[in-house]
């Protein structure tokens, strides 16, 4: 759902530009062009909106706040991201990369890796992550939740709990789940729904990243599901139980979140924490850091020692 509807999304903004560019040309070359600078500059100039607010919200609540030089970096960086990752991987790219299943037989005893998208994405945000992942040979799947707008994350679920239970079984090994946003509380949301004596056998530890566990400032401006689950003090994030005892939780954030924000925001109370300071929400997704963690946290757990 969601590919489709970036795919309409961009469609409008070609045809915005070639129709801007058809009746200001002959008019005025000169608005013509910079109508058109623009309406390319949009994304960046949103991701822009998002960095001040967050400075002020962070700066109100007492929470930290990157230096301007920081965030203007970060917002920089998260331009040419975005545009990656929502120009291309999310509209078309959903299937390019293949999942890295083990081959039969072959996959015994090792701790696989599940990855699990945010709002407003699917599998193709994690197309950069599996290429490594299955270039180091380990075993790894991307989950495309669905449904997607207008459903609560409680029915992206089975989505989930269909690729985790694959994982384990193909591997013998309960998988390392790596959540990004909202796919965080979806991996909550799975883990209430699981009995208690299933949980450390489906899952080996779970790492989210900038997940909004605690809601978030922007989602006031949400106005359907499953935005409105991630308002600051939701009555959905109120029933949702913290990280079971069963299952190990770390949470990444970034003082640089332009969307989930403020800290404490995207920490889970008794859960471990780790922090940066100059990146944004979905460059964390990607951050040579989060994934040096990742990797040594996996190998931990490949050795029994998570």
């Amino acid at each position: 759902m969601n590919a489709r509807i970036f795919r309409w999304v961009l469609l409008g903004a070609l045809a915005s530009v070639l129709a801007w560019l058809a009746f200001w040309w002959p008019r005025s070359p000169t608005v013509a062009v910079l109508g058109m600078a623009l309406g390319l500059c949009g994304l960046g100039l949103q991701l822009g909106l998002q960095m001040l607010l967050m400075r002020r919200v962070a700066r109100a609540a007492g929470a930290p706040v990157p230096p301007a030089r920081v965030a203007l970096a970060a917002w920089w960086a998260e331009w040419g991201q975005a545009q990656r990752v929502f120009g291309w991987r999310v509209p078309f790219g959903e299937q390019a990369e293949p999942d890295g299943w083990p081959a039969a037989g072959q996959g015994g005893g090792q701790v696989g890796v599940v990855l699990v998208h945010g709002y407003l994405c699917n599998r193709g945000f994690w197309a950069p992550v599996l290429r490594a992942l299955k270039a180091q040979g380990i075993a790894c799947a991307a989950v495309t939740l669905e449904p997607g707008q207008g459903q609560s994350i409680d029915a992206m679920v089975p989505s989930l709990d269909a690729c985790a239970r694959r994982m384990a079984q193909a591997t013998g090994r309960a998988p390392l789940i790596v959540a990004h946003s909202m796919g965080g509380l979806a991996a909550r949301a799975w883990l209430r729904q699981l009995p208690p004596e299933e949980r450390a056998a489906l899952v080996a530890h779970v790492v989210t990243l900038g997940t909004p566990h605690r809601g978030t400032w922007l989602a006031r401006f949400a106005g359907r599901l499953p935005g409105l689950q991630m308002r600051q003090d939701s009555e959905w994030l109120r029933q949702l139980p913290a990280a079971p005892p069963e299952v190990p939780f770390t949470c990444w954030w970034t003082a640089c979140d332009n969307i989930v924000f403020p800290w404490p925001a995207a920490t889970l109370p008794g859960s471990a924490e780790q922090a940066l300071g100059d990146v944004a929400h979905v460059q964390l997704a990607f951050d040579a850091r989060v994934w040096r963690f990742c990797l040594a946290l996996r190998q931990r757990l490949q050795g029994g020692l998570g």
